[in-house]
């Protein structure tokens, strides 16, 4: 015989604080009767969970709601934001993005640090050590002296299971520098994610794929990659390789990938350096350095160029569509996100062109849309996963 399992009081009242506060994150400010109408639970449950959350610092009174009689059904409760506060970044070859932001996710500084060429360990960690001050100080300008989370994106493989990045390029001897001096950060937690993952949470917490459990962001920028989310969930792969889609062997290369190179890969097609070179070919002007920012202009230029563009764009779709495709023949997605710099640069118009050749080539149905995340995506996505943790931390969530 099965005896049936109830909730212990104490575990009611971890659910019930738990609802309250989400409740206060999402939508701000509330009064007690707000609050009821909301959760459904009863007046004294709501007193009494408003009275604990207030002894723990993470709700206060914030004024009250003018339209209502006055008195304790007015009073607005609101959590308090600056309980813990937490940093973001976005890890590039040439330097770093950073945030510092509440508890709520509000910004409450940035700070840009580029990075030359590095000559060796000793300046790998002097850059590190450099970019860890800069961290410090915006953080107190902005009034804060504790990080209680850092979430960092960076290109390559993130280990599920230890948690360390591996390069599956050339990537500066200072990355791993600067994860290593975050993580003696004293009292600081620090989460790693591959940056494309990071760029996908963004697009499914507050961009493109909001209405979405199931979609996949293909990022193009200086080289492309995935972030794949299944029925809500990111997925990341036995070694944290779900999405390096860069490998990908497809039609129209010079050669093929190998272990130690993506050139021969769908990165061969779609890179940045082999969009400048292919708007060359079709006479747009188009910068040598082929950097995610040349191909971001190219792109943007190609959509006033008349004949000459729609040429390019139209060749453009086609390569993407390659790589589109093959995912989609595997994971049957039904949405496909285009994101980065020439994902942005095409919108509306390069994620058209993208879901007609993509319907040629498999009879899977997908929607392809241009990511709205903006050019913060990394960031954006950095700070949602830090909150997460906080939130895990200070408000006992599973």
């Amino acid at each position: 015989m099965t005896t049936a399992r109830t909730a212990t009081p104490s575990t009611a009242r971890a659910i019930n604080d738990r609802l309250a506060l989400n409740l206060l994150l999402e939508q701000g400010p509330l009064t007690a009767t707000e609050l009821r109408d909301l959760t459904g639970l009863s007046r004294p449950t709501v007193a009494d969970l408003l009275d604990r959350l207030q002894r723990t610092g993470l709700v206060a009174v914030v004024g009250e709601r003018g339209e209502q009689r006055r008195g304790p059904n007015a009073r607005l409760y609101a959590l308090v934001a600056s309980r813990a506060h937490i940093a973001a970044f976005d890890v590039r070859e040439g330097g770093v993005s950073l945030v510092v932001a509440d508890l709520a996710g509000r910004s409450l500084a940035t700070a840009e640090v580029p990075v030359e060429a590095s000559g060796g360990s000793a300046a790998d960690e002097g850059t590190a050590a450099m970019i860890v001050r800069t961290l410090l100080e915006t953080a107190r300008g902005a009034g804060v002296e504790q990080l209680h989370t850092i979430a960092v994106g960076a290109p390559g493989l993130v280990d599920p299971a230890t948690g360390r990045l591996h390069s599956t390029g050339k990537l500066p001897g200072w990355h791993a520098e600067l994860l290593a001096a975050l993580r003696e950060l004293p009292g600081t937690d620090v989460i790693l994610e591959n940056e494309v993952n990071l760029a996908g949470r963004a697009e499914y917490r507050v961009g493109a794929a909001r209405d979405r459990d199931t979609f996949v962001l293909m990022w193009l920028g200086h080289s492309v990659g995935a972030a794949v989310i299944l029925d809500g969930r990111l997925r990341r792969g036995f070694s944290g390789g779900t999405g390096e889609i860069c490998f990908l062997p497809v039609p129209g290369t010079v050669g093929l990938p190998s272990a130690d190179s993506c050139e021969g890969g769908f990165h061969g097609l779609v890179g940045s350096a082999a969009i400048c070179a292919l708007a060359r070919t079709h006479g747009l002007p188009a910068d040598p350095a082929g950097d995610a920012t040349a191909a971001e202009a190219a792109v943007r230029a190609a959509l006033t160029e008349g004949a000459a563009g729609e040429a390019f764009l139209a060749e453009l779709a086609e390569r993407i569509a390659l790589g589109a495709a093959a995912l989609c023949v595997v994971l049957d997605p039904g949405c496909v996100v285009l994101g980065g710099e020439v994902g942005r640069a095409g919108g509306a118009e390069l994620a058209g062109r993208v879901e007609r050749r993509l319907a040629g080539f498999t009879p899977l149905r997908t929607e392809v849309r241009a990511g709205t995340a903006g050019g913060g995506a990394v960031l954006a996505g950095a700070v949602l996963t830090a909150g997460d943790a906080v939130r895990r931390d200070l408000f006992g969530e599973p």
